[in-house]
């Protein structure tokens, strides 16, 4: 595969650096760029492989110059995600992610760009989008793979692995060790800081979209502004991390906007179930959905048939 790897540096404030790696065909100055942003407990590393496999290879492949991000703390990005750490999803949607897109936009300049993300990425992607609206021109299209933001099913899984594990369990986790030890326990690939569990933890209940730290309420600002045209993808076995009624209940608070959602199921055409994971990482997304993903950043939305 002829594809250029970088490592970019992102300074966010005085004592944090975010991490951005980069996945570039050799010989296409020009080509359209892609920003990839992961979701809770994890990090960039769900988009691509040690062995080049993966979303983010597969749109370098395709001729995307593409940027996947470590926010603030994970991954790559320094300093890691301690007790001291006092960062949440507020400072990711204020500052973390314009940081990244005017990185993006500084080394890219006018050549199309698309937001892309993985389950809470999409939520803070939105929110993003919503809070400074000034973005939305100078960005052509979303897709998102599993984005829900409030968790409305409900079935024994939903119960264990949100009630249980991630409001009770985490919570005292956060309060005795100070974040949430993920990574070390197992629950993620990742760690989180106190505040971003508490506030993910509060949007995923069945609670309006509201910041806690001020107030502003995303929900109304997406009634007064248009998202850029969104894709969402929602998969057959996922019980509760993005439930597909929970992700087109996202794609109906966030406003009028072009959208498509495709359930990712056997009896909908695809070569499998996927779960929240597997829709990413499965061998066979590169032949089966990802295809979808190629026609919707070229704009060819037609190609993209609703399915749920």
């Amino acid at each position: 595969m002829n594809i250029r790897l970088d490592d970019i540096q992102v300074p966010v404030t005085d004592r944090d650096t975010l991490f951005l790696k980069r996945l570039r065909p050799k010989g296409r100055l020009d080509a359209p760029a892609v920003l990839l942003l992961h979701g809770v407990m994890a990090n960039g590393r769900i988009f691509y492989s040690a062995n080049g496999k993966g979303l983010a290879p597969y749109l370098a492949a395709h001729g995307y110059d593409v940027f996947v991000a470590d926010l603030r703390g994970r991954g790559n990005s320094t300093p890691r995600i301690d007790r001291h750490a006092r960062h949440g999803q507020t400072e990711t949607i204020t500052e973390d992610l314009p940081a990244l897109h005017a990185a993006v936009r500084h080394i890219k300049g006018e050549a199309p760009l698309h937001w892309l993300a993985h389950s809470w990425g999409g939520v803070h992607m939105s929110s993003c989008l919503l809070r400074h609206p000034q973005l939305i021109p100078q960005v052509q299209s979303l897709v998102y793979f599993g984005s829900k933001r409030s968790v409305h099913v409900r079935n024994w899984r939903k119960r264990l692995e949100v009630d249980l594990m991630w409001n009770i369990v985490g919570r005292l986790l956060c309060r005795s060790v100070g974040y949430l030890p993920a990574q070390r326990i197992g629950l993620g690939a990742d760690d989180e800081t106190d505040k971003s569990h508490r506030q993910s933890k509060q949007w995923a209940q069945v609670a309006p979209w509201v910041d806690s730290d001020d107030g502003f309420d995303y929900a109304a600002a997406a009634q007064q502004h248009r998202l850029p045209p969104a894709l969402y993808f929602a998969a057959r076995n996922d019980p509760c991390r993005g439930h597909p009624d929970d992700v087109r209940r996202f794609r109906d608070e966030s406003g009028q906007h072009l959208s498509r959602l495709r359930l990712l199921a056997r009896h909908k055409g695809h070569r499998h179930d996927y779960d929240h994971v597997s829709l990413l990482t499965h061998p066979d997304a590169v032949h089966d959905h990802f295809p979808l993903v190629l026609h919707w950043l070229a704009g060819q939305y037609q190609r993209v048939v609703e399915n749920y």
